[in-house]
Protein backbone atom coordinates (compact mmCIF):
# COMPACT_ATOMS: atom_id res chain seq x y z
CA UNK A 1 0.00 0.00 0.00
CA UNK A 2 1.43 3.36 -1.04
CA UNK A 3 1.85 5.99 1.69
CA UNK A 4 -0.64 8.86 1.58
CA UNK A 5 0.67 11.89 -0.26
CA UNK A 6 0.97 15.16 1.59
CA UNK A 7 -1.51 17.82 0.42
CA UNK A 8 -0.11 20.01 -2.32
CA UNK A 9 0.95 23.47 -1.20
CA UNK A 10 -0.38 25.85 -3.85
CA UNK A 11 1.63 28.70 -5.30
CA UNK A 12 -0.40 31.64 -6.50
CA UNK A 13 0.60 35.06 -7.65
CA UNK A 14 -0.31 38.73 -7.77
CA UNK A 15 0.57 40.29 -11.11
CA UNK A 16 -0.21 44.01 -11.32
CA UNK A 17 0.70 46.00 -14.41
CA UNK A 18 2.17 49.47 -13.73
CA UNK A 19 0.28 51.14 -16.58
CA UNK A 20 -2.07 53.08 -14.32
CA UNK A 21 -3.40 53.32 -10.80
CA UNK A 22 -4.87 50.23 -9.15
CA UNK A 23 -8.54 50.65 -8.25
CA UNK A 24 -11.22 48.94 -6.17
CA UNK A 25 -11.74 46.23 -8.78
CA UNK A 26 -8.06 45.31 -8.70
CA UNK A 27 -8.15 45.31 -4.90
CA UNK A 28 -10.99 42.79 -4.79
CA UNK A 29 -9.32 40.43 -7.27
CA UNK A 30 -5.92 40.65 -5.56
CA UNK A 31 -7.49 40.04 -2.16
CA UNK A 32 -9.33 36.98 -3.52
CA UNK A 33 -6.12 35.61 -5.04
CA UNK A 34 -4.25 36.16 -1.77
CA UNK A 35 -7.01 34.69 0.40
CA UNK A 36 -7.41 31.66 -1.85
CA UNK A 37 -3.71 30.75 -1.62
CA UNK A 38 -3.00 31.77 1.98
CA UNK A 39 -6.14 30.11 3.40
CA UNK A 40 -4.70 26.77 2.25
CA UNK A 41 -1.19 27.46 3.49
CA UNK A 42 0.01 28.42 0.04
CA UNK A 43 2.73 30.69 -1.27
CA UNK A 44 2.02 34.00 -3.00
CA UNK A 45 4.49 35.52 -5.46
CA UNK A 46 4.45 39.10 -6.68
CA UNK A 47 5.26 39.81 -10.33
CA UNK A 48 5.21 43.29 -11.83
CA UNK A 49 4.20 42.90 -15.47
CA UNK A 50 6.18 45.77 -16.97
CA UNK A 51 7.08 44.50 -20.45
CA UNK A 52 4.96 46.98 -22.39
CA UNK A 53 7.28 49.96 -22.13
CA UNK A 54 5.03 52.14 -24.28
CA UNK A 55 2.32 52.13 -21.58
CA UNK A 56 4.38 52.29 -18.39
CA UNK A 57 3.93 55.31 -16.17
CA UNK A 58 6.70 56.70 -13.96
CA UNK A 59 6.41 55.82 -10.30
CA UNK A 60 3.68 53.22 -10.85
CA UNK A 61 5.77 50.25 -9.73
CA UNK A 62 6.37 51.81 -6.34
CA UNK A 63 2.72 52.89 -6.11
CA UNK A 64 1.54 49.34 -6.83
CA UNK A 65 3.68 48.01 -3.99
CA UNK A 66 2.37 50.64 -1.57
CA UNK A 67 -1.22 49.93 -2.56
CA UNK A 68 -0.88 46.18 -2.00
CA UNK A 69 0.83 46.70 1.36
CA UNK A 70 -1.90 49.18 2.35
CA UNK A 71 -4.47 46.42 1.74
CA UNK A 72 -2.53 44.18 4.12
CA UNK A 73 -1.17 41.81 1.48
CA UNK A 74 2.24 40.20 1.61
CA UNK A 75 4.19 37.90 -0.69
CA UNK A 76 6.97 35.36 -0.60
CA UNK A 77 10.38 36.52 -1.77
CA UNK A 78 11.30 39.73 -3.53
CA UNK A 79 8.98 41.21 -6.16
CA UNK A 80 9.85 40.04 -9.67
CA UNK A 81 10.11 42.67 -12.38
CA UNK A 82 9.11 40.82 -15.53
CA UNK A 83 11.47 42.90 -17.66
CA UNK A 84 14.49 42.06 -15.48
CA UNK A 85 15.02 38.61 -16.99
CA UNK A 86 13.56 37.69 -20.37
CA UNK A 87 16.08 34.96 -21.19
CA UNK A 88 13.56 32.16 -20.69
CA UNK A 89 11.16 33.90 -23.07
CA UNK A 90 13.87 34.16 -25.72
CA UNK A 91 14.66 30.47 -25.39
CA UNK A 92 10.99 29.48 -25.53
CA UNK A 93 10.41 31.40 -28.77
CA UNK A 94 13.56 30.01 -30.35
CA UNK A 95 12.55 26.46 -29.43
CA UNK A 96 9.04 26.87 -30.85
CA UNK A 97 10.32 28.29 -34.14
CA UNK A 98 12.96 25.56 -34.53
CA UNK A 99 10.29 22.87 -34.02
CA UNK A 100 7.85 24.51 -36.44
CA UNK A 101 5.34 25.20 -33.65
CA UNK A 102 5.69 28.94 -34.28
CA UNK A 103 6.67 31.00 -37.30
CA UNK A 104 7.83 34.49 -38.28
CA UNK A 105 5.27 37.06 -39.39
CA UNK A 106 5.94 40.44 -41.01
CA UNK A 107 2.31 41.57 -41.19
CA UNK A 108 1.40 44.90 -39.66
CA UNK A 109 -1.96 45.48 -37.99
CA UNK A 110 -3.10 47.34 -41.10
CA UNK A 111 -2.04 44.40 -43.27
CA UNK A 112 -4.19 42.09 -41.13
CA UNK A 113 -7.20 44.39 -41.21
CA UNK A 114 -6.97 44.80 -45.01
CA UNK A 115 -7.04 41.01 -45.37
CA UNK A 116 -10.29 40.71 -43.39
CA UNK A 117 -13.86 41.46 -44.26
CA UNK A 118 -15.34 44.70 -42.98
CA UNK A 119 -17.16 43.24 -39.92
CA UNK A 120 -13.92 41.86 -38.51
CA UNK A 121 -11.76 44.86 -39.34
CA UNK A 122 -13.47 46.98 -36.67
CA UNK A 123 -12.83 44.56 -33.82
CA UNK A 124 -10.29 45.43 -31.12
CA UNK A 125 -8.34 42.26 -31.88
CA UNK A 126 -8.77 41.18 -35.50
CA UNK A 127 -8.37 37.50 -36.30
CA UNK A 128 -5.06 36.76 -37.96
CA UNK A 129 -5.80 35.20 -41.37
CA UNK A 130 -2.59 33.16 -41.55
CA UNK A 131 -0.85 35.22 -44.24
CA UNK A 132 2.68 34.27 -43.18
CA UNK A 133 1.95 30.74 -41.93
CA UNK A 134 3.96 28.90 -44.61
CA UNK A 135 6.20 31.63 -45.99
CA UNK A 136 9.46 31.50 -44.03
CA UNK A 137 11.30 29.15 -41.71
CA UNK A 138 13.19 31.72 -39.62
CA UNK A 139 12.91 35.38 -38.60
CA UNK A 140 16.18 36.12 -40.41
CA UNK A 141 14.83 34.70 -43.68
CA UNK A 142 11.58 36.63 -43.27
CA UNK A 143 13.36 39.92 -42.65
CA UNK A 144 15.78 39.46 -45.57
CA UNK A 145 12.97 38.61 -47.96
CA UNK A 146 10.49 41.27 -46.84
CA UNK A 147 12.74 44.07 -45.67
CA UNK A 148 10.51 44.37 -42.60
CA UNK A 149 10.99 43.27 -38.98
CA UNK A 150 9.36 39.96 -38.08
CA UNK A 151 7.22 39.03 -35.12
CA UNK A 152 6.58 35.45 -34.03
CA UNK A 153 3.17 33.69 -34.00
CA UNK A 154 2.11 30.43 -32.43
CA UNK A 155 0.72 27.87 -34.88
CA UNK A 156 -2.70 27.31 -33.28
CA UNK A 157 -4.52 24.08 -34.20
CA UNK A 158 -8.08 24.08 -35.48
CA UNK A 159 -10.95 23.11 -33.21
CA UNK A 160 -12.15 23.71 -29.68
CA UNK A 161 -9.99 23.39 -26.60
CA UNK A 162 -11.58 22.46 -23.29
CA UNK A 163 -10.38 23.55 -19.90
CA UNK A 164 -11.76 23.46 -16.38
CA UNK A 165 -12.03 26.65 -14.39
CA UNK A 166 -12.55 26.65 -10.62
CA UNK A 167 -15.16 29.42 -10.93
CA UNK A 168 -16.50 29.35 -14.48
CA UNK A 169 -16.60 25.55 -14.71
CA UNK A 170 -16.09 23.74 -18.01
CA UNK A 171 -14.99 26.16 -20.74
CA UNK A 172 -14.66 25.47 -24.46
CA UNK A 173 -12.91 27.93 -26.78
CA UNK A 174 -11.86 27.77 -30.42
CA UNK A 175 -8.80 30.01 -30.42
CA UNK A 176 -8.08 29.50 -34.11
CA UNK A 177 -11.59 30.67 -34.98
CA UNK A 178 -11.48 33.58 -32.51
CA UNK A 179 -8.04 35.13 -33.06
CA UNK A 180 -6.06 32.70 -35.21
CA UNK A 181 -2.33 32.27 -34.74
CA UNK A 182 -1.55 34.81 -32.01
CA UNK A 183 1.62 36.78 -31.39
CA UNK A 184 4.34 35.57 -29.04
CA UNK A 185 6.78 38.35 -29.89
CA UNK A 186 5.94 41.62 -31.59
CA UNK A 187 7.71 43.05 -34.61
CA UNK A 188 9.52 45.54 -32.36
CA UNK A 189 11.03 42.62 -30.41
CA UNK A 190 8.83 42.97 -27.32
CA UNK A 191 7.43 39.75 -25.90
CA UNK A 192 3.65 39.43 -25.94
CA UNK A 193 1.57 39.09 -22.79
CA UNK A 194 0.51 35.50 -23.51
CA UNK A 195 4.10 34.25 -23.81
CA UNK A 196 5.42 36.23 -20.86
CA UNK A 197 2.69 34.97 -18.51
CA UNK A 198 3.14 31.31 -19.48
CA UNK A 199 6.93 31.36 -19.25
CA UNK A 200 7.12 33.28 -15.98
CA UNK A 201 4.41 31.23 -14.27
CA UNK A 202 6.25 28.04 -15.23
CA UNK A 203 9.72 29.16 -14.21
CA UNK A 204 8.58 30.49 -10.84
CA UNK A 205 6.44 27.47 -9.94
CA UNK A 206 3.03 29.17 -10.07
CA UNK A 207 0.45 26.39 -10.22
CA UNK A 208 -2.77 28.32 -9.67
CA UNK A 209 -3.94 31.55 -11.23
CA UNK A 210 -6.84 33.59 -9.86
CA UNK A 211 -7.64 36.69 -11.90
CA UNK A 212 -10.54 38.59 -13.46
CA UNK A 213 -12.87 36.79 -15.83
CA UNK A 214 -12.09 39.28 -18.59
CA UNK A 215 -8.95 37.15 -19.02
CA UNK A 216 -10.81 33.88 -19.45
CA UNK A 217 -10.21 33.94 -23.24
CA UNK A 218 -6.49 34.23 -22.51
CA UNK A 219 -6.57 30.97 -20.55
CA UNK A 220 -7.35 29.04 -23.74
CA UNK A 221 -4.55 30.76 -25.64
CA UNK A 222 -2.15 30.12 -22.80
CA UNK A 223 -3.24 26.48 -22.65
CA UNK A 224 -2.32 26.06 -26.34
CA UNK A 225 1.06 27.63 -25.66
CA UNK A 226 1.65 25.49 -22.57
CA UNK A 227 0.96 22.37 -24.62
CA UNK A 228 3.35 23.51 -27.34
CA UNK A 229 6.08 24.07 -24.73
CA UNK A 230 5.37 20.84 -22.86
CA UNK A 231 4.28 22.70 -19.71
CA UNK A 232 1.51 21.84 -17.28
CA UNK A 233 -1.39 24.28 -17.06
CA UNK A 234 -2.06 25.88 -13.68
CA UNK A 235 -5.40 25.57 -11.93
CA UNK A 236 -7.53 28.43 -13.28
CA UNK A 237 -9.92 30.59 -11.25
CA UNK A 238 -11.50 33.47 -13.19
CA UNK A 239 -13.60 35.67 -10.90
CA UNK A 240 -16.33 38.14 -11.91
CA UNK A 241 -15.27 41.78 -12.20
CA UNK A 242 -16.45 44.81 -10.26
CA UNK A 243 -18.77 46.98 -12.36
CA UNK A 244 -20.65 50.26 -11.98
CA UNK A 245 -24.43 50.30 -11.60
CA UNK A 246 -24.78 50.52 -15.38
CA UNK A 247 -22.68 47.39 -15.82
CA UNK A 248 -19.51 49.16 -16.94
CA UNK A 249 -16.30 47.63 -15.59
CA UNK A 250 -14.10 49.87 -13.49
CA UNK A 251 -11.19 51.45 -15.36
CA UNK A 252 -7.81 52.77 -14.31
CA UNK A 253 -8.86 56.24 -15.42
CA UNK A 254 -11.42 56.38 -12.56
CA UNK A 255 -9.21 58.39 -10.26
CA UNK A 256 -11.83 58.64 -7.50
CA UNK A 257 -11.70 54.86 -7.06
CA UNK A 258 -7.91 54.57 -7.27
CA UNK A 259 -6.35 52.96 -4.21
CA UNK A 260 -3.68 55.66 -4.10
CA UNK A 261 -6.38 58.36 -3.95
CA UNK A 262 -8.29 56.54 -1.22
CA UNK A 263 -5.07 55.99 0.70
CA UNK A 264 -4.08 59.66 0.40
CA UNK A 265 -7.55 60.70 1.61
CA UNK A 266 -7.08 58.69 4.82
CA UNK A 267 -9.59 55.96 4.02
CA UNK A 268 -9.40 53.02 6.41
CA UNK A 269 -8.26 50.03 4.29
CA UNK A 270 -10.12 47.69 6.65
CA UNK A 271 -13.42 49.04 5.30
CA UNK A 272 -12.33 48.22 1.77
CA UNK A 273 -11.14 44.74 2.80
CA UNK A 274 -14.47 44.06 4.53
CA UNK A 275 -16.43 45.24 1.47
CA UNK A 276 -14.36 42.94 -0.79
CA UNK A 277 -14.91 39.99 1.54
CA UNK A 278 -18.67 40.50 1.89
CA UNK A 279 -19.09 41.05 -1.85
CA UNK A 280 -17.38 37.68 -2.34
CA UNK A 281 -19.77 35.90 0.01
CA UNK A 282 -17.34 35.69 2.92
CA UNK A 283 -18.52 36.31 6.52
CA UNK A 284 -16.91 39.49 7.72
CA UNK A 285 -17.29 42.39 10.17
CA UNK A 286 -17.74 45.98 9.01
CA UNK A 287 -13.97 46.45 9.15
CA UNK A 288 -11.36 43.74 8.89
CA UNK A 289 -7.68 43.20 8.25
CA UNK A 290 -6.90 40.96 5.29
CA UNK A 291 -5.75 38.18 7.62
CA UNK A 292 -9.03 38.25 9.55
CA UNK A 293 -10.76 36.70 6.53
CA UNK A 294 -8.42 33.73 6.13
CA UNK A 295 -9.83 31.37 8.74
CA UNK A 296 -13.31 31.20 7.14
CA UNK A 297 -12.42 31.86 3.50
CA UNK A 298 -14.15 29.59 0.98
CA UNK A 299 -14.06 30.43 -2.72
CA UNK A 300 -17.15 28.31 -3.39
CA UNK A 301 -19.22 31.07 -1.73
CA UNK A 302 -18.20 33.53 -4.45
CA UNK A 303 -21.22 34.82 -6.44
CA UNK A 304 -20.95 34.06 -10.16
CA UNK A 305 -22.45 37.39 -11.23
CA UNK A 306 -20.42 40.61 -11.63
CA UNK A 307 -19.91 42.55 -8.42
CA UNK A 308 -22.01 45.72 -8.75
CA UNK A 309 -20.53 48.65 -6.84
CA UNK A 310 -23.58 50.74 -5.97
CA UNK A 311 -23.19 54.50 -5.59
CA UNK A 312 -23.99 54.35 -1.88
CA UNK A 313 -21.31 51.69 -1.33
CA UNK A 314 -18.77 53.69 -3.26
CA UNK A 315 -19.53 56.82 -1.28
CA UNK A 316 -19.39 54.92 2.01
CA UNK A 317 -15.97 53.53 1.16
CA UNK A 318 -14.71 56.97 0.18
CA UNK A 319 -15.86 58.34 3.56
CA UNK A 320 -14.56 55.46 5.69
CA UNK A 321 -12.08 56.79 8.26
Amino acid sequence: MEPARAPRTPTGRLAPSPTGALHLGHARTFLLAWWHARARGGRVLLRIEDLDKTRLRPGMVEQCLRDLEWLGLDWDGAPLLQSADTGAMTRAVRDLVERGAAYPCTCSRKDIERALSAPHAAEAEPRYPGTCRARWSSPQEAERASGAPAGIRLRVPDGELELMDGVAGRVRRDVQAEVGDFLLARRDGAFAYQLAVVVDDARTGVDEVLRGDDLLPSAARQAHLQRALGLSAPAWFHVPLVVDEDGTRLAKRRGDLALASLRAAGVDPRALVAWAARSAGQPCDERADARDVLSDFDLTRLPRAPCVLAAREREALQRAR
